[in-house]
């Protein structure tokens, strides 16, 4: 064993690279771990401690050669070749960029595949050198690769840490930070307040699409933001925290509007944008309505709808794909929902768009190619969050109003948000609209007295059962129905139920009680 070490020191001191590399990967890899963190703490030539760096990342995908590589002298060794070890002070005056760049995807690594890392990394503040370097992100020094795997390592520890997202949110102003950096990586100049536009587009069109590089570091940016602002639009936020928000807010507006390189790489940068919009508090959605109109902007209202069309045109999309909906839907869904609640030109707009005035009334709300058809069958899917997110935005554009809800949907669909929100007997909800009225189309008007408020659409009346009865066939016929229910009850195959006074369902018996009791109180106060 000595003689097989000794043989692999001499050839990684020779400063051949590939030969080094070439003899460390052939060792056992049960020892091959702790030798190399050995050989790293050493005062080796960069090309020596590439190759170590090198067969580190390689042994770090295999989470049974992690032991060595989790301890703290191991993780403050890869931290100091990463130049982000707290408390190191200032990088070389020309560190090697291909060490630091390998450090952090062996760092990447490990603390992805390892809890002991994650904790020993968190014990080290390692967050803290990340957020030195982010600070000089726009140093020409830093390349692509090293900006990049600074933010990625980033995303991992608040992903991984709460202790780690706390303290980049709070102690180290990740918010503020973080939205510089976003700034920066997509090169954006301030046009107005809240309106931004890229430095090297003289036109404002933005019909350039973003550099690759630059989409890829964004797109790990909106990751950890959305991390460390998960519980901003549950809290109070201050007034300095709002002006923060909506400063991130418009930097999102730009990026939901913009196109990278291909369809699958816009659709993620806008899904990663989406998620992040919806942690902000609803007081900043405004900064989707900020920009004026400009020729060839969607406009509605006087206001510009450009970032509310985009919204809508994602979710169609994700409606169409149909897959992992719960993931890929509801963060739109809920941000239009929050967005329609709060703006009343953007719940018109989408009410025009979702909800126009009924026409078809032959088919069922569910059966169909437009908007409101898929949206209302997925308020009988199978996913309880789907299903929901799905039934509250459509009762947000019809102004919580339950008769107009029910006439775009059917009451059997909509039945279940109506049954937990207690409005099953009509009424409306909390919210508080303008009182405009609905606009009923001539031919709903005409088949409005037909439509089976059950289906929400017309059936052909059927033969009455009873036609040529006598009156005592007829009764016969109804003792024998409640005789079954009675039956189906007291074995407890069914429950009657019945609308409470809260408007939910009840069970029948315990319905009839209170009625009875509020009926004898009311007695005696009379008496």
């Amino acid at each position: 064993m000595k003689t097989e070490l000794n043989a692999i020191i001499g050839t990684v001191q020779t400063g051949d690279q590939d030969a080094a590399l070439v003899a460390l990967q052939a060792f056992n890899k049960e020892r091959l771990g702790e030798l190399v963190v050995q050989f790293l703490e050493r005062d080796l030539q960069p090309s020596c401690q590439l190759a170590c760096l090198e067969t580190i990342r390689i042994l770090s995908r295999d989470k049974n050669c992690l032991e060595p590589f989790a301890t703290r002298a191991a993780m403050q060794t890869l931290a100091r070749h990463a130049g982000i070890e707290a408390g190191e002070g200032l990088a070389p005056e020309i560190p090697d960029l291909d060490v630091i760049v390998e450090a952090l995807k062996c760092l990447c690594n490990i603390v992805f595949n390892s809890p002991g890392a994650q904790e020993v990394g968190a014990e080290l503040r390692l967050i803290v050198g990340l957020t030195e370097r982010l600070k000089l992100y726009n140093d020409p020094l830093w390349t692509h690769e090293v900006r990049f795997f600074d933010l990625r390592l980033t995303f991992l520890f608040t992903a991984l840490r709460v202790d780690v997202r706390s303290q980049l949110a709070h102690e180290l102003r990740g918010v503020s930070l973080l939205s510089d950096v976003l700034e920066l990586t997509l090169g954006l100049r301030w046009l107005d307040s809240f309106e931004v536009g890229r430095a090297d587009d003289d036109d404002d069109d933005g019909c350039l699409p973003l550099p690759r590089q630059e989409t890829e570091r964004a797109m790990e940016i909106l990751k950890i933001l959305f991390n460390i602002t998960f519980d901003a639009s549950r809290r109070d936020v201050d007034e300095e925290e709002a002006a923060l928000y909506r400063h991130l807010g418009a930097i999102l507006r730009y990026c939901l509007m913009s196109k990278a390189d291909g369809e699958d790489r816009t659709e993620e940068l806008h899904s990663h944008t989406i998620n992040l919009l919806g942690n902000l508090p609803l007081m900043c959605l405004d900064v989707l309505l900020a920009p004026k109109v400009q020729q060839g902007s969607v406009e509605y209202m006087g206001v510009n709808m450009d970032a509310v069309n985009v919204l809508l045109d994602f979710m169609d999309h994700r409606l169409d794909r149909g897959h992992k909906l719960k993931e890929t839907l509801t963060p739109s869904l809920n941000l239009l929902t929050e967005s329609a609640r709060v703006h009343r030109e953007t719940r018109k707009f989408l009410r025009m768009k979702v909800l126009p005035p009924l026409r078809d009334v032959k088919n069922r709300p569910e059966v169909g190619s437009s908007l409101r058809n898929k949206l209302v069958r997925l308020m009988t899917h199978i996913d309880t969050d789907v299903k929901h997110c799905a039934a509250e935005f459509l009762f947000v554009l019809c102004k919580e109003s339950v008769s107009r809800f029910v006439k775009y949907t059917g009451y059997g669909n909509a039945a279940g948000l109506l049954a937990a929100r207690g409005l099953m007997a009509g009424g409306r909800g909390q919210g508080h609209y303008s009182e405009d009225e609905d606009t009923d189309t001539e031919e709903y008007r005409e088949a409005k007295p037909n439509i089976n408020p059950i289906t929400g659409r017309v059936e052909e009346k059927l033969p009455n059962p009873m036609e040529g009865m006598t009156e005592e066939q007829k009764e016969y016929e109804a003792m024998k129905l409640v005789n079954m229910f009675d039956k189906l009850s007291r074995e407890q195959v069914i429950q009657p139920m019945a609308v409470g006074p809260d408007g939910r369902l009840a069970a029948l018996e315990q319905v009839m009680h209170q009625e009875a009791h509020s009926s004898s109180g009311s007695d005696s106060e009379a008496d």
